[in-house]
């Protein structure tokens, strides 16, 4: 039968900030993102539902746990008498809530809109039960495929760490040098306010991905000082260091290596460049070992925090002890490496793939149950 939302659960809400919740504890509160905390009590006994009623994730609808509460963004969802929890929590995963949101900066959604909508179901207890397993088993089936691809992917992704452990272990014939003595080091780019000026694309901290590359896309371009750039114009091979503007969760000091053989590029002063002239393999050598020495935790050690903004001490980070291969070695260690990023490249892809369509098929398999 057709009936509103409104008629066959109720809603609660949540007044918990984040500073009120604790780093550990015996009962979890739940954030869009995961567990946000802990707390000494829980506000919802019996298992529940929760739906993203505030900021990024709005309309999305999970089940929760027994003896465990939401933080103040999510919104409490409580079947009425006569309908089952789970067949409740796959009506409202049927339909797209986010589509009643109000406001920009914070976008929100209220259960006094969207519990007017018009939806169909049964309320055959019986049926709802028949339902409910036949989408549980379903779901398992598509969650266990999921689950397949991000092990893969963790798998690769140690691999890799394992191997870049071992290829940057010295060996007999390597010479140690300060990573200063073997690059050239640029300051990033001050916009200014002297003509003549010219239009270029200036890399940010936002271009930097979670895998150590660059992303063009989201590139800005600025009208800058003619001078200012002739002296800071990326060339291939260019080390771009981020050196300001971190965390402790996510520290300074990634590198990544411009790739571009053409077109205007500079970069911005929350970053550095390391610059090895006329030697593009020790240049790549040097992103590898910077990567290692990263993903090591070195980069953390040289942080400090001013106002807020988290920096890397650049000139401690410039005296690091660098073990630079023979030049076969170089070539064997880059290759090796560079096989390894293609494989975790094409993995990421299966995974985002694979994501894709079992969301869509769970999406497919609701809509054909309560359309």
């Amino acid at each position: 039968k057709e009936v509103a939302i409104k008629e066959i659960c109720t809603k609660g809400s949540s007044s918990l900030k984040q500073k009120e919740l604790l780093p550990e504890g015996k009962y979890p509160v739940y954030g869009a993102s995961g567990i946000a905390g802990y707390l000494d009590t829980f506000h919802q006994e019996s298992n529940y539902i929760g739906i993203v009623k505030d900021g990024s994730g709005i309309g999305r609808v999970a089940f929760y746990p027994e003896k465990t509460s939401l933080i103040g963004t999510m919104q409490y969802i409580l079947p009425k008498k006569g309908f089952s929890i789970r067949y409740i929590g796959y009506c409202l995963q049927s339909l797209d809530l986010s589509k009643y949101k109000q406001g920009a900066a914070i976008p929100h959604i209220y259960f006094r809109d969207y519990g007017e909508r018009i939806i169909k179901v049964t309320d055959d207890l019986s049926e709802q039960r028949s339902i409910v397993s036949r989408l549980d088993a379903a779901f398992a089936h598509i969650d266990a495929l999921k689950a397949n691809a991000e092990k893969q992917l963790a798998e690769a992704r140690q691999l890799f760490q394992a191997k870049l452990s071992e290829c940057m272990k010295p060996k007999e014939g390597w010479e140690e040098k300060k990573l200063g003595e073997v690059c050239e080091t640029l300051n990033g780019l001050w916009k200014g306010n002297k003509p003549p000026f010219v239009n270029v694309g200036v890399i940010r901290n936002a271009n930097f991905t979670k895998d150590f590359t660059l992303r063009y896309d989201n590139v800005e371009y600025l009208d800058v000082e003619e001078k200012q750039y002739a002296k800071r114009k990326l060339q291939k091979g260019d080390l771009i260091i981020e050196k300001s503007g971190g965390s402790e969760k996510q520290p300074v000091g990634r590198a990544v290596m411009f790739d571009k053989e053409d077109g205007e590029f500079s970069f911005s002063n929350f970053t550095s460049v390391l610059r090895v002239k006329n030697d593009i393999l020790l240049s790549r050598f040097l992103y590898t070992y910077l990567l290692f020495i990263y993903k090591r935790g070195d980069t953390l050690k040289m942080q400090k925090a001013t106002t807020g903004i988290h920096n890397i001490e650049f000139d401690k980070f410039l005296n690091i002890d660098i073990p630079i291969p023979t030049f076969a070695q170089q070539y064997s260690i880059v290759s090796r490496m560079d096989a390894l990023s293609a494989n975790i490249k094409k993995l990421e892809e299966v995974q985002r793939k694979t994501l894709a369509e079992c969301d869509a098929l769970k999406q497919a398999m609701l809509r054909e149950v309560f359309e």
